[in-house]
């Protein structure tokens, strides 16, 4: 049996390219049939964001110089990819941009506990979906719960400092290592796709990789 893929996902629960990345690159996995070990890395777009976060059209006009005009359409063809992989994206006038370093550490958490894809696809849905701040405690607590781990815990560690070192430490080695745009996906520590991809291109990039037709870099 083949050794499975190694495939470090880094990305930030507040990108939106990134639930098209990772719910393309599950789908690539299931039709391929290849077994691989997601490692989910973190990545935080907006690291000094404030707890109360920011109006999401208001943030991409400052952040990036996007006109409304433009932000809107955007948004529309992020919409339509994520319904093309059956994903709600719920955007609207009011939608906000929150702070993620705790969700990170909830999800440094659910890696150990063998569950860390199961609650970032919660949570990708609390953010674009519910339209729930991830610096709210409570919101978090619902989403550990929809991804079948322990509330009492994760709520143990969101009021301690629990993982953040870690957290820290995995942003830095991705920055070091030239990871400056998500969702970047690592294969096998070798080959990077990087962007919202759909599922044909980590198809093709998978059974390259399997067939060994994959090139070095």
């Amino acid at each position: 049996m083949a050794e499975a893929l190694r495939i470090d996902f880094v990305s930030d629960v507040a990108c939106p390219w990134c639930v098209v990345g990772l719910r393309s690159l599950l789908k690539a996995l299931d039709e391929t049939g290849v077994a691989a070990r997601i490692h989910l890395q973190p990545f935080e777009l907006n690291p000094a964001m404030a707890p109360e976060g920011e109006n999401t059209a208001e943030h991409v006009a400052k952040k990036y110089g996007s006109t409304p005009e433009r932000s809107n359409a955007a948004r529309e063809v992020i919409k339509q990819h994520g319904a093309a992989l059956g994903f709600t994206f719920n955007y609207g006038p009011e939608s906000r941009i929150w702070n993620t370093f705790d969700a990170h550490r909830l999800l440094h958490w659910a890696e150990l506990e063998g569950k860390g894809v199961a609650l970032k696809q919660a949570l990708f849905k609390l953010t674009f979906t519910d339209q729930r701040p991830t610096s709210d405690h409570a919101a978090l607590l619902g989403a550990v719960r929809e991804a079948g781990l322990d509330a009492e815990r994760a709520r143990a560690i969101l009021t301690s400092d629990e993982f953040a070192t870690e957290v820290r430490h995995a942003e830095e080695f991705w920055r070091g290592h030239g990871i400056n745009a998500v969702p970047s996906a690592i294969f096998n520590e070798r080959w990077l796709i990087q962007g919202g991809q759909p599922p044909e291109v980590f198809v093709q990039v998978i059974n390259d990789i399997v067939s060994g037709k994959a090139r070095e870099a």
